[in-house]
């Protein structure tokens, strides 16, 4: 099965579940809040018993009612229904809005008692508080009166407990048959005293006082109210599953689309990765993927195209090296061809000095492709080296003293700075080879009366080895290339100046394996530095520096 089956597939098994699970969940979760809104919550009860509550509060009477009922149940889509505790009607929602009352709800009422609730001070005397109902019982006959009465003339009074909780009315428009009463215009008679009287001795007085207060007002307060909610045996109203249906199959439509478009976009440079691939794979080294955005997918063909880069660069250099060997072997081995058919034909004489000529090229190429085979063990890691514990200064030293006849040949200074022992681990014969290459190119690199400085310097964990040259210098466009196999700054590849463009690889290779590295900086007419820096064995420098002078320059 293909890729994009097995997505597509995938992605509509998942839309498919999540669709159906939603449409589930949509469906219970909806049917549980129809059923919720059909029974009364506790919020709209309490906002029904608060509203009515504080009709009584502020009318002291019940006329009147209706309308708030009526606007009661239209706003919460209640069906209430009002009566007193004596089982008087005062309001029905289902008479108000012109239908045939339909059965209550058998729901247990609730109750709604108008009345004041008193409220007394922490701390406050019982004698005081005694006193203040009886006030309170009082005032609280004079204010019920009034506010009937502005009720019924048509008013709308408006109430606002005092500080124990009895209202005080206010109103708009204040009718004559209605006279505000004033205050100590209505004292506490001498029942309500007797009444509340005994409460100041109970250890509770608070409960007392409230229930002294409800029966001296029981005459005059509006009777509490018998709420009931909702209606007998209504079936709560269910979800349509249609709409849902409908809904959960657009959304299954959208992801299975949308399952086609992300599989089409992942395929697409997949594809076109495929067929790159399978070019470079028949040779053809030019084939890249366009890329696109910064996404996984382009972050894929970024790479595969490095990738390209890399191998079509390895063959290039393959093809190079292969060039570059044949330009070293092949003028030499013709010379040598040519002067051995000349000694076969009796041309030349053999003279010493021919065959030694002729022992020196051989020698030559040996080194060549000696030079060769090490480069390729140690580019494949497998070339062989015997680490032990290496002085630095003795070897530099060795190598000064095994370049010290070439400089004096070309006239140039030899000279080693370095301190006491700076010891490394590492194979002495490979680090002599890397010092022997830097030294012999330095020299040859330096005219006459100059100078090539062995330099040998601990600095901290590291060793580090300078070979500085007062010679004519490398340009700074050649020194990306100095470590190329075969390049030399000559372009004309003759040995006057002797090597084979293979040492500075080999000796970069060999630092490397150690654990270190190779650098060159150069300034065209003053000199070239090449620094080699190795990891120190432990305890393996100290930092007394002393220069060692070379021959006299001539």
């Amino acid at each position: 099965m293909s890729f994009r089956l097995r997505v597509l597939g995938m992605l509509m098994l998942v839309a498919l579940a999540a669709t159906a699970a939603t449409a589930w969940l949509t469906l219970r979760q909806a049917n549980r809040q129809v059923q919720e809104t059909v029974t009364a919550g506790e919020q709209e009860v309490s906002r029904i018993t608060g509203a009515l509550r504080a009709y009584g509060f502020a009318h002291g009477t019940w006329e009147g009612l209706s309308p708030t009922v009526a606007g009661l149940a239209r706003d919460t889509g209640q069906r209430i229904r009002v009566v007193t505790e004596t089982d008087v009607l005062l309001a029905d929602s289902d008479a108000l809005a012109g239908r045939d009352p339909r059965p209550p709800s058998s729901r247990p009422a609730v109750l709604v008692d108008p009345r004041p609730v008193l409220r007394f001070p922490e701390g406050q005397a019982p004698r005081i508080s005694v006193k203040l109902t009886a006030t309170a019982i009082a005032d609280y006959r004079a204010t019920v009166a009034y506010a009937a009465c502005l009720t019924g003339a048509g008013a709308k009074p408006t109430a606002a407990a005092n500080d124990i909780g009895v209202p005080r009315i206010s109103t708009g428009r204040r009718p004559a048959q209605c006279p505000e009463p004033k205050p100590g215009e209505n004292p506490p008679t001498t029942q309500d005293i007797d009444a509340v009287q005994p409460c100041g001795a109970e250890r509770r007085p608070t409960a007392c006082l409230q229930r002294a207060f409800g029966e001296r007002t029981a005459s005059v307060a509006p009777p509490r109210l018998e709420i009931r909610l909702g209606v007998r045996d209504e079936s709560p109203p269910t979800l349509a599953a249609a709409p849902t249906v409908a809904v959960a199959m657009g959304v299954a439509l959208a992801a299975v689309l949308g399952a086609l478009l992300l599989s089409r976009a992942v395929l697409r440079p997949v594809r076109a990765m495929t067929l790159a691939a399978k070019g470079l794979g028949e040779g053809d080294l030019e084939r890249r993927v366009p890329v696109s955005g910064r996404d996984e997918i382009a972050q894929l063909g970024g790479a595969f195209n490095r990738m390209a880069d890399s191998l079509q660069a390895g063959e290039e250099r393959q093809r190079r090296l292969i060039g570059d060997i044949a330009h070293e072997l092949r003028t030499p081995l013709a010379n040598l061809r040519g002067y051995l058919e000349a000694l076969r034909d009796d041309v030349v004489e053999p003279t010493p000095e021919l065959l030694a000529s002729l022992h020196e090229e051989a020698l030559l190429q040996q080194r060549i492709v000696d030079d060769l085979q090490d480069l390729a063990l140690a580019e494949a890691g497998a070339l062989t080296y015997h680490p032990a514990e290496v002085d630095l200064r003795e070897l530099l030293e060795t190598g000064r003293t095994a370049h010290r006849a070439q400089a004096d040949a070309a006239g140039v200074t030899l000279e080693l700075e370095a301190p006491g022992p700076v010891f490394v681990t590492a194979d002495p014969d490979r680090l002599r080879q890397v010092v022997g290459n830097l030294v012999g190119n330095a020299v040859r690199a330096t005219p006459a009366g100059g100078s090539v400085t062995l330099a040998l310097t601990p600095r901290r964990e590291l060793a580090v080895v300078e070979v500085r040259d007062t010679g004519k210098g490398i340009a700074a466009e050649d020194l990306p290339h100095l470590f190329d196999r075969f390049w030399r700054a000559d372009a004309s590849r003759g040995r006057a100046t002797g090597g084979s463009g293979l040492g500075l690889s080999i000796a970069r290779q060999i630092v490397t394996d150690h654990r270190g590295t190779i650098e060159v900086r150069s300034t065209v007419g003053a000199g070239t530095t090449f620094t080699v820096t190795l990891p120190m064995a432990p305890g393996g420098g100290r930092a007394d520096v002393r220069r060692t002078p070379g021959p006299d320059r001539r």
